[in-house]
């Protein structure tokens, strides 16, 4: 996910905040922005647990209501899907947290980060041969990151005092999968999951507690000509989901391994729905 972010400051001190400016992205970005969005929110950095995290919410960074906490993918900055905030319509008394992978993969990108590392190398062998990834595979440090995920969703829980009830967790590409492997494993109630543009992992694991999942509001989105994780296999991680009962939102678009507009506003539905129904704010 390739996208310039505005310029923020390395001071990570709680009481920094950073007025954004435009997003620009890169033609196969994929965050794709449309014209018209709200202004730029305040962010603000905030350590979570073991985690640095960026936030908005309310018109200072400063809302006192629910949480939508996601995760960005592999190689992309810590602030890459800040910007989701500006395209949501979300009430102003929610909360977006965005918090940044502990890793710095080597890719010679500033700023790339990832929740656990990949060999690229090997993934590029085996897409030449036509070979898919490994579904059964545990990759190393997934646990590792689900720990770190963990002691920040705690801090938030405990520190701003909101049940986990009023959280949503999500996220993108390789952020989608530890959430879904955090729920799935770890977590007790919790508002809803978003995955986009994910895959599946550890399916012998996950799919025996997907069941107790049963009734969780779900938001999947895939573009069905996504070149990085295949369509296909999206399509059957839902055919899963459904089996196990969880209430799915399902939004395929015609695209790639990207954020298009139709499911920002898609998005933006599910977790007004998630956090106190259909709210009243244009589209």
């Amino acid at each position: 996910m390739a996208c310039e972010m505005p310029s923020l400051s390395s001071n990570t001190s709680n009481s920094s905040y950073y007025p954004g400016s435009q997003c620009r992205c890169a033609q196969n970005g994929a965050l794709t922005l449309p014209v018209a969005a709200k202004k730029f929110p305040i962010v603000k950095q905030v350590k979570f647990g073991a985690l640095d995290t960026y936030v908005t919410g309310g018109t200072n960074g400063n809302g006192n209501g629910p949480i939508v906490v996601l995760l960005h993918g592999f190689g992309a900055p810590g602030d890459d899907l800040v910007a989701l905030a500006r395209f949501l319509n979300l009430p102003p008394s929610v909360r977006c947290i965005y918090p940044m992978a502990p890793l710095k993969p080597a890719l010679g990108i500033p700023g790339a980060r990832a929740w656990w590392q990949l060999d690229l190398e090997q993934i590029s062998r085996d897409q030449a041969r036509g070979k898919g990834r490994n579904i059964q595979e545990v990759p190393k440090g997934l646990s590792e990151a689900r720990t770190a995920l963990l002691s920040c969703l705690t801090e938030i829980h405990q520190s701003w005092d909101v049940p986990y009830e009023k959280i949503i967790l999500g996220g993108f590409s390789q952020g989608a999968m530890l959430a879904c492997d955090t729920v799935l494993r770890s977590l007790g109630s919790i508002a809803g999951l978003i995955l986009m543009s994910t895959t599946i992992l550890a399916i012998d694991e996950w799919k025996p507690l997907m069941d107790t999942r049963k009734g969780l509001p779900l938001f999947q989105s895939h573009g069905t000509e996504d070149p990085i994780l295949p369509f296909q296999t999206a399509s059957t991680l839902r055919g899963l989901f459904y089996s196990a009962g969880l209430d799915i939102t399902w939004q395929e678009f015609v695209g790639g391994h990207e954020i298009p507009p139709i499911v920002l506003r898609e998005l933006g539905r599910f977790i007004r729905k998630c956090l106190g129904g259909e709210l009243e704010f244009p589209e």
